[in-house]
């Protein structure tokens, strides 16, 4: 049974989409049916059944995904430990980083590269749950999730806690606002976030909490690009009070959200009980130290900028991959 079949197969139960799985593995899509299909004659059972546009796994399927996963951490973690007998002298470290989080760890990269300069930093910009997958799967050392997660399959070290504020174009009814409770915005169009991240359904359920369910006027995985919307008059928007203090008050009216409070919880993760390179037991130091005024005032307190700051500018290009 060949590790690339088993995680091809996993990725299209995971995207549940052949081309989707596809496009995040970079191979074709008949290249990864031919695969599924070669999985299934090894097996001699189908693994994948189509009821309309959903696929479910059959029970000989659901054994496959299972173990196959652990097959597959299982190799990730031995590649790691071998890889790992040498010293931090040189190596690659991959991390995920969740697209509405990446300015949170720009401090942390600065310090890890002017420590460790031959070591190559790889930032794979998915959102939280991806990247959460990607831990459990061993696909990745480390990753920014967005907290709550599973205890049970993940360790934590928080890095911020705020909360979702509301977003305005200059001269609404919010200007006056010292905070705003979220029913009274049950009949505005929001600018969502995508439906990949995290937060899309922490928004939605403190929507149905205040007893609506939110008008979505567009959708982005980028705050910068949701801000641009806002002003451009599509609707309003709900993001993490830092990225509000960065907007230009002259345009932008930003108000607390309240009844109920949305918590923005952004955490460093790594799969509980796993394996740690040298590489990544040092980034997690550097973190600590780097990181460690995040939950503060100071970090509340950064200066204003304009709306052209980009969240995935804040990752060095020379390092990073952005996965889409």
């Amino acid at each position: 049974m060949e590790l690339r079949a088993l995680r091809y197969f996993i990725e299209v139960v995971r995207q549940q989409s052949f081309t989707a799985a596809a496009e995040q593995l970079f191979v074709t899509q008949p290249t990864i049916s031919k695969m599924v299909k070669a999985l299934e004659d090894e097996i001699g059972s189908p693994l994948l059944l189509r009821d309309g546009r959903q696929m479910v796994l059959t029970d000989a399927g659901r054994i496959v995904c299972q173990r196959g996963q652990d097959v597959l951490a299982a190799h990730a973690q031995l590649q790691k430990e071998l890889d790992d007998l040498g010293t931090l002298g040189r190596g690659t470290l991959t991390i995920g980083i969740p697209p509405m989080g990446g300015a949170l760890f720009s401090p942390a990269i600065a310090a890890f590269r002017q420590r460790y300069p031959k070591v190559e930093l790889k930032l794979i910009e998915q959102g939280s749950r991806a990247v959460e997958a990607a831990l459990i799967g061993g696909e990745l050392e480390l990753g920014g999730v967005l907290l709550p997660v599973d205890p049970d399959a993940i360790d934590t070290l928080p890095i911020t806690r705020q909360r979702l504020w509301l977003v305005a174009r200059i001269g609404s009814c919010w200007d006056a606002a010292k905070e705003v409770p979220l029913a009274d915005l049950a009949s505005e169009p929001f600018v969502f976030y995508g439906e990949s991240l995290a937060l899309n359904d922490v928004v939605l359920q403190a929507c149905r909490r205040a007893g609506f369910a939110p008008t979505v006027a567009s959708r982005s995985e980028h705050w910068d690009f949701m801000v641009a919307l806002v002003l451009a008059g599509v609707g309003i928007a709900l993001l993490p009070a830092p990225y509000c203090r960065r907007l230009d008050a002259g345009q932008f009216t930003c108000r607390p959200v309240v009844e109920p409070e949305i918590p923005w919880e952004i955490a460093i993760g790594w799969r509980r009980n796993g394996y740690l390179s040298h590489a990544a037991r040092a980034w997690l130091e550097v973190a600590r130290e780097a990181l460690r005024g995040l939950s503060g005032d100071d970090f509340m307190n950064a200066p204003a900028l304009g709306i052209v700051m980009s969240g995935a500018a804040a990752i060095p290009a020379a390092t990073g991959d952005r996965k889409k």
